[in-house]
């Protein structure tokens, strides 16, 4: 299953590029799709990921938290 969420982020890209090359709660992190290419216009999901939950639910609930800290030291870089 997949969601969209908006996000407090400049730029759902960049962000989801951070993600991958730059942060990790001790030795995890979590992938995310930019939605911009999702909308005929990319601009409406310039904030926005796709989100999918096919794991279990402690797996979720692990994602969550990474999700949350990476958010808070992305916009405190």
């Amino acid at each position: 299953f997949y969601c969209m969420a908006e996000l407090p982020v400049d730029d759902s890209d960049r962000f989801a590029q951070w993600l991958l090359e730059s942060y990790n709660l001790d030795g995890e992190t979590v992938m995310v799709a930019p939605a911009g290419g999702f909308y005929s216009d990319p601009e409406l999901g310039k904030k926005q990921v796709r989100l999918a939950y096919v794991l279990k639910e402690d797996d979720l609930r692990r994602a969550i938290d990474i999700l949350g800290d990476a958010l808070i030291k992305y916009n405190n870089r």
